[in-house]
């Protein structure tokens, strides 16, 4: 019997071979092309939403083939995209979404861990195989306005929920296999910047993800979210958005993980990454049930506020098992890793029990940070922590705070913590 050789993921499944073929298409690879302004779209200003959803369905109809927006500036509201129609933004090219949430018709969507009537993506995909949308061009969320709106209503409703502003998202691709997300800047989205739930095998690769931290924040536009999907690979993507890069959903409430509309997250791989500002690199929750198996490595971090958070809502039972961060260097603001509960909306829903829940087989290894917290973790009745693995790791911090009694079986290995 020969050795297996591969890499594996943290509980020691092979990495796929399909995780190694990053390429991004050229536009000749694509099919055949329709250049959006060949069939009426114009770059005047004007919202341009039924001629390229015309176009959408048109090029579905005649067996498919790539939407081509050239250079200019051309708007438009919600886009549901149909089997075999690809996208290609060329560079000088803008897709830009309606700041008017009108033109995001309601329709049953999924969002902040459920399924419910909401607003749409700028650009939807439903149970579509072989999904490619890329380029050198920029599809931007145009979220000021939103934004803006978003705040003034916090001030009116401290309590509002991230759902009560009418926003849409930039990308939504739901029950979809083998899609690619690549080169393209997505910028200034309204809400989360991409998100997709119940996925297989989906690529998100050289993209440049931003939304501003200031003068106005862009409220909870994350880079990534992934819901009930597995086999995601997230590669050579620079993130720095007003909320978390990469994050892991997956359902929230008492009862989440008996629904069919929630699930686990699992073998997702990020790597080649380099942040900007973002609340966290990589974050489990909050509205998650189950992540197994996601490998984080070779990131670069850049004043970012977090490495790991891994947020526990009492409310909901949770298991964050076999995840493993190595090779991440730079300067965090706030903790290298954060573990704490997270109350916001708290809600039984009449459960009388509080369920529990579990993180284990976390490991970190080979990483040099600067940041304000080493371990910032605390002990709690409604969660068990254990079997966490910290090794080669050169920490510099501010704070002589640490968790470590938090967590059941934890071992060090050439591990420097020093306060400056």
């Amino acid at each position: 019997m020969t050795n297996d050789l591969r890499e594996k993921f943290p509980d020691g499944t092979p990495i796929d071979e399909w995780f190694y073929h990053a390429e991004i298409p050229t536009l000749s690879s694509l099919g055949k092309q329709y250049l959006a302004t060949d069939y009426g779209v114009l770059s005047d200003g004007k919202v341009q939403t039924e001629k390229l959803q015309k176009l959408i369905d048109d090029v579905s109809c005649s067996g498919g083939g790539v939407i081509v927006i050239p250079k200019g500036v051309f708007y438009s509201g919600a886009l549901f995209f149909k089997k075999g129609v690809n996208l290609y933004v060329e560079e000088g090219g803008v897709l830009m979404g309606s700041d008017d949430i009108s033109d995001y018709p309601v329709c049953q969507t999924r969002i902040e861990g459920e399924c419910c009537n909401y607003y749409p993506a700028l650009i939807n995909a439903d149970s579509l195989d072989g999904f490619i949308m890329c380029g050198k061009g920029v599809i931007d969320g145009n979220g000021l306005r939103s934004w803006k709106a978003f705040w003034n209503r916090r001030k009116w409703n401290p309590s509002c929920t991230n759902k009560d502003e009418q926003r849409a998202r930039l990308l939504f691709l739901s029950n979809c296999n083998n899609a690619l997300i690549a080169g393209l800047t997505l910028q200034n989205s309204q809400f989360w910047t991409t998100h997709i739930y119940k996925c297989k095998r989906v690529k998100f690769i050289g993209l440049k993800i931003v939304s501003p931290s200031q003068p106005i924040p862009s409220p909870s536009t994350d880079a990534i979210d992934i819901d009930v999907c597995s086999e995601v690979l997230v590669k050579n993507c620079y993130m720095a958005v007003n909320d978390d890069g990469v994050v892991l959903k997956g359902g929230k409430g008492p009862w989440a993980d008996q629904s069919e509309d929630n699930g686990i997250n699992e073998r997702i791989l990020v790597e080649d990454c380099e942040y900007g500002f973002c609340h966290s690199a990589i974050t489990c929750g909050s509205e998650s049930v189950h992540n197994k198996n996601v490998l984080v490595r070779r990131i670069k971090l850049n004043k970012i506020w977090q490495l790991m958070h891994f947020k526990l809502r009492p409310d909901t039972p949770q298991t964050y098992e076999y995840i493993t961060v190595e090779n991440a260097q730079g300067e965090l603001t706030g903790s290298f890793i954060n573990i704490n509960p997270w109350t916001q909306f708290f809600d039984l829903k009449g459960r009388t029990d509080k369920p529990v829940s579990t993180v284990r087989n976390i490991t970190v290894k080979n990483c040099n940070c600067t940041c304000e917290a080493f371990f910032n973790v605390s002990k709690s009745k409604d969660y068990n922590l254990y079997d966490f693995i910290l090794k080669d790791i050169d920490v510099k911090t501010t704070s002589d705070y640490n968790g470590y009694d938090s967590v059941q079986n934890l071992i060090t290995n050439n591990l420097k913590v020093e306060k400056i």
